[in-house]
């Protein structure tokens, strides 16, 4: 294949080759040199075809591909394109400015193969994980991106087939008797996925973890070289098969919500920073329903923690078959109705226990506690991402609607839905719509703030909304919840990922410091594109403007979550 040039400078060469490429023999694991079992060979132990992606005319990492084989219509968009590459690193060119107080790592998380074999994968939520990283240093920008290395990820590599159960996908048994052992292997959580292509989290601590709904889908990478370090070993006693894909971490903690499928409920885990050791906080039981509902994200004040309970709940009595596959081991239940219940932090109790509307969300925005004339807290109100109940939501997350997109209105509505949850023993709280969805297209998802205001009131919202008409997110939104408003940012054929905020430092305003994200191109290519969204206010008040751009070698998939690192 042929070479890639792009722009660079050549005393950061050297450095990426000594940061990157710790010995020859680490380098032969990623041809698959000498290992007929390793990826980067075909089944009779042959050498597949490299990629060398090339700065200023050297090469300073040499990259393996991933095998099989996937379908690339023409019509099909790099988004949910398998990227050719195992692994990336190198400088690129800016158009515009980065500012210079802007210095640290972004990394964001989001599946990079989509396909294993011969087989293509069908869901959004399905595809193996691969970190991207955007390095900040001094106004230069250097990329990278590498396939995570979990154990589902290496034994699809090696066995050339899927061989745990993904989101939406379940191995084939071979025979009966495999089928069998596969089950009991599902009831342990022996074959449920590690591949944690969902969210990513920076601990208190420094170190980087990686996410799935699954327990023992915590695993460890280097922020600098995105090297798989191994699983985030809990050194608890706290069971269950199944977590948030979105925990809480602060500076100070870590906090989950675990759904228990035993005993119906959910329980809320504390770690602090620097431990390995989850503590219970206190326990949700289900309001109804016969099983937990699934709980992707929730979301904290400073005093309490939000835990959503929706009548879209886990099957359990579905897991012993084989079909049909996990993703419709979720069940809606109606008659369960809607429910939020608040737990105090300190004690654990339950605070509040309340019916609302029906509502499906996988995003949590905020939430904050909102006090009387006194200054005694009266509600909880909590934001979130709403699909206006549509149970249907993950059918419509399969890929064969993203793949020829011909100008249908395949994606599904959503608004600010916010909860307000009143904490005198009202057994009925509010779900409102936040803001007139047409602002932000009636799409918005994967949404971030200033994480300063984490738990606090605040106003701004950073997400990907909606140009209809569309089969998928293709703005990324600022929304103004004071003045209920929404500036958007568009580019035909464009598909971007999660807006991330990084303050600028000493910031004074909410808003003030810019907007990272990864654009993927409808004719193949990709870039990472920085907003602002402050200037002098008294000229032109908010804007929501590009600043810089910088051209990746080649496209990159879509991807979900990302976080902060910053310069040490």
């Amino acid at each position: 294949m042929a070479s890639i040039n792009f722009i660079a400078r050549p005393n950061y060469v050297s450095h990426s080759i000594k940061a990157s490429s710790k010995s020859f023999d680490h380098l032969k694991d990623w041809f698959g040199l000498g290992n007929k079992n390793l990826p980067g060979r075909n089944a009779r132990g042959d050498l597949r075809e490299l990629t060398i992606a090339n700065v200023a005319n050297q090469a300073p990492i040499v990259s393996k591909p991933s095998t099989g084989k996937e379908a690339m219509g023409g019509r099909n968009h790099i988004s949910w394109t398998s990227i050719p590459q195992h692994w990336w690193e190198g400088e690129l060119g800016v158009e515009g400015e980065i500012p210079l107080w802007l210095n640290g790592i972004y990394l964001r998380n989001g599946p990079g193969l989509w396909h294993v074999g011969d087989y293509n994968f069908g869901h959004l939520f399905d595809g193996y994980a691969m970190v991207v990283k955007l390095q900040f240093e001094n106004g230069r920008l250097i990329a990278g991106h590498r396939q995570i290395e979990s154990e589902a990820y290496k034994a699809a590599m090696k066995h050339n087939k899927l061989i745990y159960q993904e989101f939406s996908e379940f191995p084939k048994a071979d025979n009966f008797l495999s089928y069998i052992g596969e089950l009991a292997g599902l009831i342990s959580g022996a074959s449920l996925t590690d591949n944690v292509n969902t969210g990513i989290i920076k601990l208190g601590d420094g170190q980087v973890s990686c996410l799935t709904e699954t327990q023992k889908g915590s695993i460890m990478i280097d922020p600098t070289t995105l090297e798989t370090l191994g699983k985030f070993e809990y050194t608890d006693s706290v069971g269950d098969l199944l977590q948030s894909a979105h925990p809480i971490a602060t500076d100070t903690e870590f906090l989950a919500v675990l759904p228990d499928l035993i005993n119906p409920g959910y329980t809320v885990v504390r770690m602090e920073r620097g431990s390995n050791e989850r503590k219970v906080i206190g326990r949700v039981e289900c309001r109804g329903g016969p099983t937990p509902g699934w709980v992707h994200s929730f979301a904290i004040t400073e005093h309490y923690i939000v835990v959503p309970e929706m009548p879209l709940r886990y099957n359990v009595k579905s897991i012993p078959k084989a079909e049909p596959s996990p993703l419709y081991a979720f069940e809606w239940h109606p008659e369960s109705k809607g429910c939020v219940q608040v737990m105090c932090k300190a004690s654990g109790k339950i605070v509040a226990s309340v019916e609302v509307p029906l509502y499906v969300t996988f995003h949590f925005i905020n939430a904050y506690e909102e006090t009387d004339e006194d200054g005694r807290v009266v509600a909880v109100i909590a934001d979130c991402c709403e699909h206006n109940a549509d149970r249907t939501i993950l059918e419509k997350l399969r890929l064969q609607n993203f793949h020829s997109f011909a100008g249908q209105e395949v994606l599904p509505n959503a608004r600010v839905g916010r909860f307000t949850i009143p904490l005198d023993g009202s057994p009925y709280g509010k779900l409102e719509t936040a803001l007139d969805p047409n602002e932000h297209g009636r799409g918005i998802d994967v949404c971030k703030i200033n994480n300063a205001f984490l738990g606090k009131k605040y106003r701004f919202v950073y997400a990907c909304g909606a140009r209809r008409p569309c089969n998928f997110p293709n703005t990324l939104t600022k929304v103004d919840l004071v003045q209920k408003k929404a500036k958007n940012w568009h580019v035909d054929g464009a598909v971007p990922s999660e807006p991330f905020f990084v303050a600028r430092p000493r910031a004074t305003e909410e808003d003030d410091g810019v907007v990272i994200s990864m654009i993927s191109e409808k004719k193949g290519g990709g870039y990472a594109l920085l907003l602002r969204l402050v200037t002098k206010r008294a000229l032109n008040g908010s804007t929501f403007e590009k600043i810089a751009r910088a051209k990746f070698p080649y496209g990159l998939p879509y991807g979900f979550h990302g976080c902060w690192a910053p310069k040490k």
